[in-house]
């Protein structure tokens, strides 16, 4: 099992209870490990995941399909 971390960057600030909303529905994806933002730079998600489940342009999407434009960094 691979466990890869992307680094995803959201153009929009996001208040405090975007970004938890965002986390729980990150978090409920079948191979999600851990998804969180950045204290330094709270436009920056770092999300670890399950590559065997799910891959990083479908977290990407899920991140789109809240409105947010949003884009890959990687690691």
């Amino acid at each position: 099992m691979d466990l890869p971390e992307v680094l995803i960057h959201i153009s929009e600030k996001l208040n405090d209870a975007e970004k938890n909303a965002l986390v729980e529905q990150l978090r409920s994806l079948d191979g999600v490990i851990a998804p969180r933002f950045s204290h330094e730079k709270a436009h920056l998600l770092f999300v670890s995941y399950n590559s065997d489940k799910i891959n990083a342009t479908d977290l990407l999407d899920k991140i789109k399909d809240n409105g947010f434009k949003a884009q890959l960094v990687g690691l």
